[in-house]
């Protein structure tokens, strides 16, 4: 009779696609330890297919809003906490992220930021952190590290024009921007000068100044989709600031891309807008409004995935 035991295989010798499928289901914490059973599992733990996104928007700053620059204190210990876990992050994923998201309440320092550029040079996508605490040379050096970024998500900034000029010197890819805040001339004469070749534009939920909207309309030559829905439209008159529908200069100025609007009294979004005086106070709202668009390669969904999910929040709150 012929042996009938059954061939035993070590885990090692598992099929590397079976693996990823397996360690797909682990948050970071989870992976760690994963990560040392043997040299396979260390390098199946970093494959591209885990890291393709890392969402970071559970994670916030314990925060104080404060009169004097950067305008906020941060807690000592969510620092700390915000080192633990990128270091995790990095370590595990040993440069294979390409695209990042991070939660517009997390103050995240030039340190900070150094540190994730230098261990993922191949991110493609970034959805910014608040910019109080990031220097203009910390970003302009993040930027010069980062040739492959295609798609920016940024909060309002008050000097754009340097960070768009160093994302049309260094970014040859660079197509898909969204801005949360405030859209002036400024802004505007910024992208038609150094981003020519920008596809996509959402300025959702965003104060816009109509002349800065028409002049990216009538010189933004490649854009292709531009995202004003639930955006309050202002014009200057006199002395004053003056809330517009969108009339037929704007139309005819877009009709050459895909423009997506609502100014609709009864949509919800539109009231907050108005609420707000056209700066949406996101914390106002319920959790993961700020993640809608209607521009689909933009939303980010409900979703914010397992590898820092609710269970890894807490194994890193201490």
């Amino acid at each position: 009779m012929g042996d009938d035991r059954s061939v035993c295989r070590k885990w090692d010798d598992m099929e590397t696609d079976v693996l990823v499928k397996i360690f797909k289901l682990l948050n970071m914490v989870e992976m760690g330890p994963v990560s040392q059973v043997c040299r396979l599992w260390r390098f199946t733990c970093s494959d591209p297919l885990i890291w393709k996104t890392i969402d970071f928007s559970r994670l916030k700053s314990n925060f104080i809003q404060t009169r004097v620059s950067p305008y906020i204190w941060v807690d000592d210990r969510s620092d700390k906490r915000l080192f633990r876990v990128l270091k995790l992050a990095m370590a595990l994923s040993r440069g294979n992220v390409s695209c990042m998201i991070f939660h517009y309440n997390l103050y995240m320092k030039d340190e900070h930021l150094s540190y994730i550029t230098e261990r993922s040079p191949h991110l493609k996508r970034l959805v910014m952190p608040a910019w109080n605490r990031i220097t203009k040379n910390g970003i302009c050096q993040a930027i010069r590290r980062w040739p492959h970024l295609e798609s920016l998500t940024m909060p309002t900034i008050g000097h754009p024009p340097y960070i768009i000029q160093e994302i049309g010197q260094h970014c040859k890819n660079f197509t898909e921007l969204k801005i949360m805040g405030t859209f002036e001339c400024h802004f505007a004469s910024s992208i038609v000068s150094h981003l020519p070749n920008l596809k996509v534009l959402s300025l959702r939920c965003s104060r816009l100044m109509k002349d800065a909207l028409l002049m990216l309309l009538h010189y933004a030559e490649k854009l292709e989709v531009l995202n004003i829905s639930h955006c309050l439209i202002l014009e200057t008159v006199g002395r004053k600031q003056v809330v517009r529908e969108i009339d037929a200069s704007i139309l005819e100025a877009g009709s050459r891309m895909k423009v997506l609007v609502c100014q609709n009294r009864g949509c919800l979004t539109c009231q907050r807008m108005m609420n707000d005086e056209g700066l949406m106070r996101w914390y106002r709202y319920e959790e993961g409004f700020w993640r809608y668009d209607e521009v689909a390669s933009l939303d980010l969904g409900e979703d914010s995935g397992k590898l820092f999910d609710a269970e890894c929040e807490k194994l890193t709150a201490w």
